[in-house]
């Protein structure tokens, strides 16, 4: 079922196991269950700390194709029903790893929190294997399990158990569930499943009064916020110069690592977000860069001396700063629209488009990802009704060519989406103004692809540096912003056509300019 380079590979990962784990199958029949046997025992059959246990695990496990881990004979409480094959083998790699003794890659503060928790927390987590951010989620909660024994995660294949997803209404992964109530749907980082855990149980806050297990760190030359294209840059600049660097980031890649298609980054003819963003950081650990990831920052004092305040609760004074924070999605902030993700409403067509299957859905907005995400979708789905606000698509002309090849593709131009409309639940239409007669009108369809460009993330600046009424960060052609000593790079910034390979040269000059500046305070 595995490759050999596959078994090889494994090999050479679990050569430094220090724990024996068990993989732990519940007994019993089911159509796949011996396909997962056969996997399991090609995974256990690369290490002697690897083995594979058949058992009634009493209602531990949901079903014969669910398994779960033990560490020298205990359970970690993570568990797996389905076949974690696809995005979500490095999951279960990963999983394997760190239940034998790997160090985790969470901040000293994040574990410290996490270790706070006494409440029991049992998560569900449906996934598609075919979602590239599910693991994202999946890898986070294990590592939360991992640290504290109140807390239990189940990734759950939504493929191999449709009943489930029916009866939960689910319509979009990851979906995340916590003692059986909706807790998290959609794209959402480490940083988020924090904050929300927090919000409901006080006791994790932390303050700088509070750092257990965090690390001191002197002042700081560069402190690089955001670790996208631009800010991995602008590191790896700052880090050949010599300078004490740390970067601090909610999650590496930012924007890119959801982009499944990238053709336009000079001298690579092809790769995936993924796929760069584990280059990005591969490359950035060649250096002596420290990474505070998966963290916030909650505040900035300017000065000489720039104290940046973290969701972990730590500060980091540094003599300079970047900010590299990107963007996230534009919301149509129509009626319906908030109310029905995860139910119909969506963001990334690569996770939830196999949802939709044979069924007809929306895509919002004519520019490059819309496009992009109509010539997708019509793949998977019955049909595909693009929507663009103006007379013509945004997209590039031969973007454009390929949709209007397939004959499952409508587009519609100057027209404005007024509503998204649910039924039971469930998104069943769309209603929209066309913008020449000003009449209304409604499509029936049972899903809505938003995809109408992007906003800086740049709430955390209010009063810091000056900003546009659109959010952008103002800069000069140094990068330089309205406070002395504070720089910004990418797409948080007002420089035009947010793209890589701009970003990446944004960050570079951003670097260059914050040494310049260092040289001249002596």
């Amino acid at each position: 079922m595995l490759s050999q380079d596959i078994l090889k590979a494994l090999q050479g990962y679990t050569a430094g196991m220090q724990n024996n784990v068990s993989l732990v199958i519940q007994t019993g029949e089911h159509p796949k269950r011996a396909e997962l046997l056969e996997f399991l025992q090609s995974i256990a059959s690369v290490s002697d700390h690897l083995d594979v246990v058949e058992r009634d695990t009493a209602g531990q496990l949901r079903s014969p194709i669910s398994f779960l881990l033990e560490a020298e004979g205990h359970p970690n409480g993570i568990v797996f029903s389905g076949i974690p094959s696809g995005h979500e083998f490095n999951s279960l790699v990963l999983a394997i790893l760190q239940s034998s003794g790997t160090p985790l890659k969470l901040d000293g503060a994040i574990q410290a929190s996490i270790g706070k928790v006494s409440d029991s927390l049992k998560f569900e987590v449906y996934v598609s294997l075919s979602c590239h951010n599910c693991p994202d989620v999946v890898q986070a909660l294990n590592q939360f399990a991992q640290l504290n024994p109140n807390i239990a995660v189940e990734m759950i294949d939504g493929g191999l158990y449709p009943d489930l997803v029916e009866a939960n209404n689910i319509q979009g992964v990851p979906a995340v569930f916590l003692n059986g109530e909706p807790f998290a749907n959609g794209k959402i980082d480490t940083a988020q499943l924090l904050d929300k855990l927090t919000s409901r149980y006080p006791a994790m806050s932390a303050d700088s009064a509070d750092s257990a297990g965090a690390e001191t760190l002197p002042t700081q030359d560069v402190t690089v916020i955001g670790a996208g294209p631009a800010g991995v840059a602008a590191a790896i600049y700052a880090a050949r110069k010599g300078l004490k660097v740390t970067v601090v980031a909610d999650r590496f890649g930012g924007q890119v690592k959801d982009t499944m298609g990238i053709e336009n980054l000079i001298s690579v003819p092809s790769t995936t977000g993924p796929k760069l963003t584990g280059q990005l950081v591969a490359h950035m650990d060649e250096y002596d860069i420290t990474r505070k990831e998966h963290l916030r920052v909650t505040a900035i004092e300017p000065g000489d001396i720039k104290s940046v305040s973290l969701s972990s609760g730590e500060r980091i004074d540094t003599r300079a700063l970047i900010i590299a924070t990107g963007a996230k999605w534009r919301e149509l902030g129509v009626p319906g629209e908030k109310e029905n993700i995860g139910n119909g409403v969506a963001y990334c067509p690569h996770c939830d488009g196999p949802f939709f299957k044979g069924k007809d859905v929306a895509v919002v907005g004519g520019g490059n990802s819309g496009v992009e995400a109509a010539i997708d979708l019509a793949g998977i789905v019955n049909s595909v009704t693009l929507y663009e606000f103006l007379p013509q698509l945004k997209a590039d002309q031969v973007l454009v060519e390929q949709a209007r090849k397939r004959a499952n593709i409508t587009i519609k131009t100057n027209v404005a989406v007024r509503e998204i409309i649910a039924d039971n639940g469930k998104v069943a239409a769309l209603a929209y103004e066309d913008r020449d007669s000003g009449e209304l009108q409604r499509d029936p369809l049972h899903g809505v692809f938003v995809q109408i460009g992007l906003l800086p993330n740049s709430d955390f600046l209010q009063g810091v540096v000056e900003t546009t009424r659109f959010g952008e960060v103002v800069i000069n052609e140094r990068c330089e912003t309205s406070t002395a000593g504070i720089f910004a790079c990418g797409d948080v910034t007002t420089v035009p056509y947010k793209q890589i390979v701009i970003a990446m040269g944004e960050g570079a000059k951003a670097s260059l300019s914050a040494f310049d500046y260092l040289m001249r305070q002596g």
